[in-house]
């Protein structure tokens, strides 16, 4: 996926779930999963999205 539909689906899930969600690069495009199930590399992550704390 994109990098601006990978931006608005974090974003909306982090809102929808009220959990907080990182964005990371995985291989050729984005993926996004709650913060607390990341175990990837701390360089390929974009942003955290913190439903909390807009």
């Amino acid at each position: 996926m994109s990098l601006a539909i990978a931006q608005r689906n974090a974003w909306s899930l982090a809102r929808t779930l009220m959990v907080c969600v990182t964005l990371f690069h995985a291989g050729s495009g984005y993926a996004v999963v709650p913060t607390s199930e990341f175990d990837g590399d701390p360089g390929s992550v974009i942003h955290e999205y913190d439903p909390f704390n807009p």
